[in-house]
């Protein structure tokens, strides 16, 4: 299994994703388009892409000239059918890859929330485990309408779009389940002075709201990884079934 894993900014990390890719024997090549702006050429070349969170927004074409060819790749990948993970940014870059409209400053959060789950998401292969609600990491400003087509699979009182499906295996999560204590930490570490400021006395309590919501939030990641992960279909697989039909 091999994965193609974009990202938008320096040391975004994977966290429970990386555990369950780890526990499927993926291989994954990182593209760290904040660098260098390449991005994989071929979607044959890969069985599933994610693209991951970032400070800028989906439309920041002039900062970030990389976006039109992100926005196209990943809509090549889902068009062929391969399981694609658009994480926060990465959700919102899917959701104009598929005609939605992105709304910047529409829908603040940070830190961890409750999410509740539609009737779709409940029957959804990605969220069937987590229960009708569960707690998760968000750190975002921005939201996106619900693209046509696609499933609402999940909301919130500020985001109403916070997980969708399109077709098999297409998803957008605007939420960070891929972010463990572990990321959350680190993120505490490198952006003090940016959390201080759109979340004023959120460093000061973290200790207490880590003990209360970082187990449940880690626990509800990891099942929605393994889940996302489960559905990749290895190239040599989605040959077969179409040389089948």
């Amino acid at each position: 299994m091999r994965v193609a894993v974009v990202e938008n900014m320096r040391n975004t990390g994977l966290g429970a994703l990386a555990g369950a890719l780890d526990e499927a024997g993926a291989d994954i090549d990182w593209f760290r388009v904040w660098r260098d702006g390449v991005l994989p050429r071929d979607v044959s070349n890969h069985d599933a892409l994610v693209v991951l969170g970032g400070e800028q927004s989906a439309l920041d074409d002039e900062t970030h000239p990389y976006l039109p060819e992100l926005v196209q790749l990943t809509r090549r990948f889902g068009d062929a059918g391969k399981a694609v993970l658009g994480i926060c940014l990465g959700c919102q870059i899917l959701a104009r890859a598929y005609g939605a409209d992105n709304l910047l400053g529409a829908a603040r959060e940070f830190g961890w929330h409750s999410i509740g789950v539609t009737g779709e998401g409940r029957a959804d292969p990605l969220l069937s485990d987590v229960g009708g609600e569960f707690t998760i990491f968000q750190w975002h400003a921005d939201t996106f309408s619900l693209p046509a087509g696609a499933v609402r699979l999940a909301t919130s009182p500020v985001a109403e779009n916070q997980a969708f499906r399109i077709g098999r295996a297409v998803y957008g999560t605007q939420f960070h389940f891929e972010a463990d204590r572990t990321v959350v930490e680190q993120w505490k570490a490198e952006f003090p002075d940016t959390i201080e400021r759109i979340a004023p006395g959120w460093l000061e309590n973290y200790a207490e709201l880590a003990v209360q919501h970082a187990g449940a939030a880690d626990a509800a990641g990891l099942a929605i990884a393994r889940a996302w992960v489960g559905l990749i279909e290895r190239q040599e697989v989605g040959l077969l079934s179409q040389a089948s039909a």
